[in-house]
């Protein structure tokens, strides 16, 4: 008896400028990622893997601190409830009362910054 071989068609490797345009592709259409990569001959996990990496480089920039500018304290200014009050991307919320401890909120930023 004679073995059939099967014979896979090899699929070329994508630039990321192509892979960039069919992701952009993706995302302006209104297929199911299956049917798309069906009608592209795409790998599904390719088009997954590059969604992901979009994403994930995408929330990588909205990481982080964000420069402030500090205001002085008018002598004659009625004291607020809370010096400053930030809110974090992950809905945290971080609160330094108006009489704050400067070298505990400095410690706090150097921590905050190494994450």
């Amino acid at each position: 008896m004679i073995k059939e071989q099967e014979v896979r068609r090899r699929r070329r490797r994508r630039t990321p400028a192509e892979i960039q345009q069919i992701v952009s592709e993706f995302k302006s259409g209104e297929l199911t990622q299956v049917e798309f990569c069906r009608r592209h001959d795409l790998v599904l996990s390719t088009l997954g893997r590059s969604l992901r990496q979009e994403r994930d480089s995408s929330q990588a920039r909205h990481r982080g601190l964000v420069a402030v500018e500090l205001a002085v304290k008018k002598l004659d200014a009625q004291p607020a409830g809370c010096g400053l009050s930030v809110m974090v991307g992950s809905g945290r919320r971080i609160v330094v009362e108006s009489e704050f401890d400067a070298a505990t909120l400095q410690r706090l930023v150097q921590v905050l910054e190494g994450m």
